[in-house]
């Protein structure tokens, strides 16, 4: 088509030409032949090169008219408009892609056939260290040395996840692992930190445990007191031999009543909502708590109280005097006879409250302190069971606090003494 037009113009030329050579004379008509077909094709030239630039740099717009070129733009023009707007949709949806993954809760990590980071999501960076784009290209192998998952990653299928514990940050992480195989060649790793996870089943394990340790002894002894009294002929016993293994029998009966109770009182605090907070009297409140432990005391310790009669908590009044016995309870098991008790209710500088007990006992090592509110912790068994405790009461003063907004702190040292606080923020604190 293009040649066609082409042939027709110099044949239009040429008849001009020819024309005007007939009528002026011979050289003018072949000087107006050449400069039409030089014009012609400096013409012709300028609109290829508007092509040229145009195909050189095809995310512009064609030229607006190239004469017999534009029944070839247009059709490579609407192709180019198409792939575009082909590409942009990719583009979008793999942007779409990757947002999603950056989104997921877990680490993702794509891999090629050696093992060569080609991109990971944040999660993935937080739980390996990564660092891209300076590990991209990296082998993963290298970077992450667990001897463990380099066992795993080298097996010729990966079915199911493995247990990868990795230090980060001057702690222990366990990571659950994944590899899959995808596009033929590649590899994708999903990583996901159940390091809360493995620690509540470690609990979990512990509780039970405890739990059946905790049970069993004053079973024990239950049962084996009711198996002599079942085997023994009914006059070898006389009423005094008879009351003193009977108390003995009461005395393990109420010791595991004690521990299912703070059992079931810390299941109800885990699980229940906090009610609505009214002004406690905490004043009062100590006031009845005083009675109690020096009855529990007999005169055993010396005391010295420092109430803020001005004072008052907003909270639940019966886990508040739960908190509070617990921590007079706990200074009288562990405080030798002769020694002091020392409690305190004030308030502080930044407008908050502390109830404070501090005794003169045997204190506690720093390496306990962290672990003292877990259930059925102790730091010596058996001076603990010999004291009475049940092992959960600190574990049901941590909750309480909780629940009140507040803090237990703890400071001990052996043979010194210790001091286990309260401290109640501003917003809890109310005006007698």
């Amino acid at each position: 088509m293009i040649w066609l037009r082409t042939f027709f113009l110099v044949a239009l030329w040429a008849i001009l030409a020819l024309l005007v050579q007939w009528i002026i004379g011979d050289p003018a008509g072949w000087i107006v032949f050449c400069t039409a077909v030089t014009f012609m094709l400096f013409w012709r030239s300028w609109r290829l090169r508007l092509v040229s630039h145009w195909a050189n740099h095809p995310d512009t717009s064609p030229p607006a008219a190239v004469g017999p070129w534009d029944d070839i733009l247009a059709p490579l023009y609407r192709y180019t408009r198409a792939r575009a707007r082909d590409l942009a949709e990719a583009r979008a949806a793999m942007q779409s892609m990757l947002s999603a993954a950056q989104a997921l809760p877990d680490g993702v990590v794509t891999l090629n056939e050696d093992f060569q980071i080609e991109w990971c999501n944040r999660v993935a960076r937080h739980h390996l260290s990564l660092n891209l784009p300076a590990d991209r290209g990296q082998n993963l192998l290298n970077l992450l040395r667990a001897p463990e998952f380099v066992a795993y990653a080298h097996l010729d299928d990966w079915p199911d996840p493995i247990l990868v514990r990795l230090a980060h940050g001057g702690q222990e992480r366990v990571m659950m692992m994944h590899l899959a195989a995808y596009a033929s060649n590649r590899r994708l790793l999903i990583t996901r930190d159940v390091t809360q996870i493995e620690k509540l089943e470690t609990t979990r394990r512990d509780f039970v445990a405890n739990v059946s340790h905790e049970l069993r002894t004053p079973l024990t002894v239950l049962t084996g007191f009711l198996e002599t009294l079942r085997d023994m002929p009914v006059d070898a016993l006389d009423d005094a031999q008879r009351a003193q293994y009977q108390a003995m029998m009461f005395e393990q009966a109420q010791r595991m009543q004690a521990i299912v109770e703070d059992l079931l009182a810390l299941s109800t605090l885990e699980s229940s909502p906090g009610s609505d907070p009214r002004a406690v009297n905490v004043p009062a409140l100590l006031q009845t708590a005083r009675q109690q432990i020096e009855a529990l005391s007999a005169g055993r310790h010396t005391f010295s109280w420092d109430i803020d009669e001005t004072l008052d908590i907003l909270g639940a009044e019966t886990e508040l005097a739960s908190a509070m016995s617990n921590l007079l309870t706990n200074a009288v098991r562990y405080t030798p006879d002769g020694g002091k008790i020392t409690v305190r209710w004030y308030s502080e500088s930044d407008g908050g409250a502390r109830y404070s007990v501090q005794d003169t006992g045997i204190g506690i090592s720093a390496l306990h302190i962290p672990r003292l509110t877990e259930r059925f912790y102790r730091v010596d068994r058996g001076r603990s069971r010999a004291a009475g405790g049940t092992g959960l009461g600190l574990a049901i003063t941590k909750h309480i606090a909780i629940r009140h907004d507040a803090e237990l702190l703890i400071t001990s040292e052996p043979s010194r003494g210790s001091t286990f606080a309260l401290h109640f923020s501003a917003e809890r604190v109310v005006a007698a």
